[in-house]
Order: structure tokens, then sequence, then C-alpha cells
């Protein structure tokens, strides 16, 4: 069990250390390419987009082909995808390999976290999650130190020892154990299991924290920039979020098994009413650097609850494990797409503060349906 989930958290690990990458290069793209926030939330949400187009077929497939060859063949389109990104002298370019990283991602996610549920008891599943989203966010402190790194040298070098790490894990899944592929299951059993609210609860609360996170990884930099934060600064201020973050989820899970899904949640919710209302005001850059930081750690409570609860209740409708983390991809990636297109658009035709007062109320609206059961 313990090399099976140190294999799972070294897929996320890559896939979240790329995705993170991003983060302190953005003003540095913006700059080269001369782009506007809105052409800069396309930057970042193309890698959403691709995770959105390939989250059912990534299901499929890894129910029919197996989680193994699945998780290898993300390791190696993630290996070619970054590597091209890191060399690549166009805007499209860069969109299209940013794109096809989100493809990679979403088969990554889903044969990783099915491959470690096939072996995990299911009262220990938010604890396993919650590891699992450690080692990712683990992953995305190494992200911003790399895209610092690329900022300063050369961002063909860094991003191709990120592929070579891909291709090494790659060569590891190949020579891991795996359960058989399975009987494909029929689609209609997933669209059926959208009927259930406790679905729609768990796609909603994976799909708002993405859409905060989203709107954060676009205006946060660009901000940060403003206020006089280089990459490597940006890039630090996003390695203590992620480290406190990462710190966090594997015991937020623990709390979810024993005390239900409902806690943390409430939890987060609250926190990041509150953090969202500030984030458009510091006048200073490390007024809003805390902040930043504060906002990892409530939008994050979010990820190991939601996933459990969408996979129990999976479970309980009789939906295989791949088709539970499709949905979660299938909530992620349209949250996280819209949270940077649509916030780096709406923020530049008025202001930062609308996006994330938006975002605010949102928290507040879902909260309630929370209480309310």
């Amino acid at each position: 069990m313990r090399r099976l989930l140190l294999l799972s958290g070294s897929i996320v690990f890559l896939d979240t250390m790329f995705f993170a990458a991003l983060t302190p290069l953005l003003p540095h793209y913006a700059n080269r390419f001369d782009l506007t926030k809105t052409g800069a939330g396309v930057l970042a949400a193309a890698y959403a987009t691709g995770v959105l187009v390939a989250a059912i077929p990534s299901g499929i497939a890894a129910v029919r082909f197996g989680v193994k060859r699945v998780a290898v063949a993300a390791m190696v389109i993630m290996a070619a995808t970054t590597v091209t990104f890191g060399f690549a002298d166009s805007v499209a370019l860069l969109d299209a390999a940013r794109f096809a990283q989100g493809i990679a991602s979403a088969c990554a996610w889903t044969a990783a976290l099915t491959w470690l549920l096939a072996a995990a008891a299911r009262d220990r599943r938010g604890e396993m999650i919650g590891t699992v989203l450690g080692v990712a966010i683990f992953g995305a402190l190494f992200g911003p130190v790399v895209g610092g790194v690329a900022a300063v040298t050369s961002t063909g070098i860094a991003f191709s020892v990120v592929g070579a790490g891909a291709l090494a894990v790659a060569f590891w899944a190949l020579a891991t154990d795996a359960p058989p592929p399975r009987e494909a299951q029929p689609l209609g059993v997933l669209w059926r299991s959208l009927r259930e609210r406790r679905i729609v609860a768990g796609i909603w609360l994976v799909a708002l924290p993405a859409l905060m996170f989203g709107t954060l990884s676009v205006l946060a930099p660009l901000r940060l920039s403003a206020l006089g934060f280089g990459a490597i600064a940006i890039g630090a201020v996003y390695l203590v979020s992620a480290g406190l973050e990462a710190a966090l989820s594997p015991v937020v899970g623990r709390v979810s098994d024993r005390r239900g899904r409902r806690l943390p949640i409430t939890i987060g919710l609250v926190a990041s009413a509150i953090v969202a209302a500030l984030l458009p005001w510091p006048r200073w850059g490390v007024v809003l650097a805390a902040v930043v930081v504060a906002a990892g750690l409530s939008f994050g409570m979010f990820w190991a609850p939601a996933m459990s609860l969408l996979t129990d209740t999976g479970e309980d409708l009789g939906l295989d494990h791949a088709m539970a983390f499709a949905l979660v991809n299938l909530a992620w990636a349209p949250g996280q797409a819209l949270g940077a297109a649509a916030g780096g658009a709406v923020a530049h035709a008025t202001s930062d503060a609308v996006p994330y007062l938006a975002l605010s109320g949102a928290c507040l609206l879902t909260l309630v349906a929370v209480r309310r059961g």
C-alpha cells in the first residue's frame, strides 16, 4: 500500500509542479508577448480546458484499458508537452502545449487515484485522498520554484528536467502491479448519477475552490508584480502557501473520515468567504502576500472532503471509481478555466474587487445550502 501511495503521489506531484510553475512566469509571458489580463487568463485556462475535454474519456480509458496503461500514457504525454512548453516561442504554441498538458493531467489524476482507492478501505478514503493531495500540493511547492528558476535562467532547461522526471515515473508505473482492465461501464450510469443530490453537491464543492484558485492564479501574481514583487518573490509566496496547504490536507482528510464531510467543508466556506472579500484591498505587497497564503489554506480545505463525498456516493450508486474521479475532473476543469479566463476578463473590464467579491458571495450562498443539508 505504501509503494502504491508513493507512486500515486509521484504522478500527481509532477502534474501539479508543472501546473504551478506558470504562476511566477505569468508576468514574464505577459510582458514578452504583450498579454492583457484576458490573454493571461486564456493561457492559464488552457490547461483546465484540456482537463475538461479529457475528463470523461479518462474515466472510460481507465476502466477499459486499465489504470497502469492510462498512467503511463499520461506521463509520456506530460513529458512531451512540458518540454514543448519550455521551448515555445509563440503564444499559440504555449496555449497548445498547456492544453495538451491538461489532457495528460486528467488521465494522470483519474488513473492514480483510482489505482490507489482500489486498495484502500472505505473508512480511510478521506485520509488517502488527503495524503495524495498533500503530496500534489507539495509538488505545487516546487512549481513556483521551477518557474522562478526558469525566469532567470532558461525555460527550456528547467522544463526539460521536469519532462525527464515524468518519463522516470512512467517507467516506475510500468513496473508496478495493477488491477486488470474491467468491463466498460455504460455512460448511462454516469448520467443517472448526476440526478443524485449528493453527487451534484460534491461536483459543486470541487468546482467552487477551482473557481477561486483559477481567479487567484491570474490576479494575484499580476497584482504582486505591480506592487514590486519579482518572479522569485512571487514564487516564494506560493511556496509558503502550498507548503502550509500540503501539511493541512491529510489532517482535513482524517477529520472528514472521523467527523463527517460537512465539518471541514463548513470551515472552508467561512474562511474562504472572508479571505476572498479581503483580497482586492491590500496596497502593500507584504500584506497581499499574507492574504494570498491565507487564501490557499482556505480554498484548499474543500478538496479532500468533496472528493471523498463524490467517491462514497458514486460507489453507493454503483459507479466505478474511475468514473467518479472523472466527475472530479469534470467539476474542477470548468471551475479552474472559468476562474482564470473570466476572472481575468472581468477584472480587466472593471477591477479585481468584482470577481473576488462575487466569489465571496458564492461561498456564503453555498454555506447556507450546506447548513440546510
